[in-house]
């Protein structure tokens, strides 16, 4: 009965406007009377779907935490951008998530804001670079149609003699950074923190003119909407800024996008076409046998040896997983040197570490504290999660502990501990180094080589990319 409603709810919302009709807004959602209807456009920040079907995304995981606050289920619907306006006084959801800043010249405040961005002019990196907006003069603009980009354009545009805007066809917000990267756009008007995240995936690229006015980013109600819901949406973003789960979840995706150089993210994808090949069977069957994504594994290994079976440190770590001849012992590795047996070790270390942590801390961010204890040691890491107690700090949340372990270097702190000092900065620009390897491994490696012919029986599969 409970599916019938809603369903009927939002066909009563189609039907009316397919004939026409004013239609009702609709009611605030109940656990006994409808889902929360989204409007999404796909982006890097909003809503994509991930492995399995499964939406992910920033907004998708703030909507996910607002539907459970209502006690109901959300209900995604992917749509451009530029539909949004028309779809929502159709009645046609509660609101929309699209990365989405109001026009303060047009339109009223728009809900509360949870993030804020830029806008940035960006060009392919071997172009000549603008110094001011004035250097568009005679020039083309490419925007995305319905976004804020193109209300700034348009804005530009009658200041700036010859500019021509243009709004882009083709795609969404990664689609036009790569058109660029090819060269089959000249330049383009982006949201600054969508580049940030894009980067990772279109190296070729470069911001050259980034526009100086900072926007809030909010959900995109209509010109009629629930008065209601707004209030409750906004009740519930200050819940989460003031206990700290929406500064969680804006880091889950944007608190390590800007670690990598253009020049890492290149080397990288050459490397992953010319030397993963012949590692990826190893790292798949490190993942039968650990339960940890083997793309995890993958990313891990590169930051570690850059996938040379042979590197060597001077301080002694060796092979593919860069273990120490202790690790090695203990792990009963005969050669470190053997990739096959180096991946296999360092896939069992890093799920005795990760299974090692207090049940109560969750994915994501147990994957990130398994790859930092990897790299200080159990003993450096548990000292930094004590810490982070002594400190008021969350230890069960990796956004708090990234702050605290870079402490473990200074006498102040660590003269407190057992454990003595460590290098727990290193350890924290490891992961989140790890942390861009891995989204781009997520996004160009298929999801068919996760299929595992022989799962591990006593460990769940990590999947951070689950988010």
């Amino acid at each position: 009965m409970r599916l019938s409603l809603r369903r009927l709810a939002v066909f009563a919302a189609l039907w009316l406007a397919a004939c026409g009709e004013e239609p009702r807004v609709l009611p605030l959602p109940t656990p006994a009377r409808s889902d929360l209807v989204v409007l999404v456009a796909p982006g890097p920040l909003t809503y994509a779907e991930g492995e399995g079907g499964q939406p992910t995304g920033l907004e998708v995981d703030l909507i996910r935490a607002f539907a459970a606050d209502l006690g109901v289920e959300p209900r995604f619907i992917p749509v451009g951008a530029g539909e949004i306006p028309a779809r929502l006084d159709q009645g046609q959801a509660h609101f929309a998530a699209a990365w989405y800043s109001p026009d303060p010249q047009t339109e009223a405040p728009a809900a509360t804001a949870f993030a804020s961005s830029r806008d940035v002019i960006v060009q392919h990196e071997a172009s000549l670079p603008l110094e001011a907006p004035g250097d568009l003069a005679g020039r083309q603009l490419h925007v995305l149609a319905g976004t804020r980009q193109a209300q700034t354009a348009r804005r530009l545009s009658e200041t700036v003699p010859g500019l021509e805007v243009v709004e882009y066809g083709a795609g969404g917000a990664v689609e036009l950074l790569e058109a660029v990267a090819g060269r089959r756009v000249d330049r383009a008007l982006v949201d600054s923190a969508t580049l940030a995240v894009a980067l990772q995936f279109v190296p070729s690229i470069e911001a050259t003119l980034e526009l100086p006015q900072e926007h809030p980013v909010a959900w995109q109600f209509g010109k009629r909407f629930n008065p209601e819901l707004k209030a409750r949406s906004a009740a519930f973003l200050e819940r989460a800024r003031q206990d700290g789960s929406l500064a969680r979840i804006l880091d889950r995706y944007l608190g390590h996008v800007r670690r990598l150089k253009n020049g890492d993210v290149v080397r990288f994808l050459e490397r992953k076409e010319s030397v993963l090949p012949r590692l990826r069977r190893h790292f798949l069957a490190a993942q039968n046998s650990s339960g940890i994504d083997w793309r995890l594994l993958a990313a891990l290994a590169y930051h570690e040896s850059q996938w040379d079976p042979e590197a060597v440190s001077p301080t002694g770590v060796r092979g593919i997983m860069m273990l120490t001849e202790e690790t090695a012992d203990h792990l009963g590795v005969g050669n470190r040197l053997d990739p096959r047996e180096s991946i296999e070790a360092g896939a069992r270390y890093l799920a005795t570490l990760r299974d090692q942590l207090p049940a109560a801390i969750a994915e994501p961010d147990r994957s990130w504290m398994a790859l930092a204890a990897y790299n200080l040691g159990p003993g450096h890491f548990n000292a930094g999660r004590t810490l982070a107690r002594q400190l008021r700090a969350d230890a069960d949340s990796w956004y708090e502990l990234k702050r605290i372990l870079p402490l473990l270097a200074q006498p102040k702190y660590y003269e407190r501990l057992k454990s003595g000092r460590a290098r727990g900065g290193e350890a924290v620009i490891l992961v989140e180094n790890i942390r861009s390897y891995y989204d781009i491994l997520v996004r160009h490696e298929p999801a068919r080589f996760l299929v595992a012919e022989t799962p591990a029986p006593d460990r769940k599969r990590l999947s951070p990319a689950a988010r």
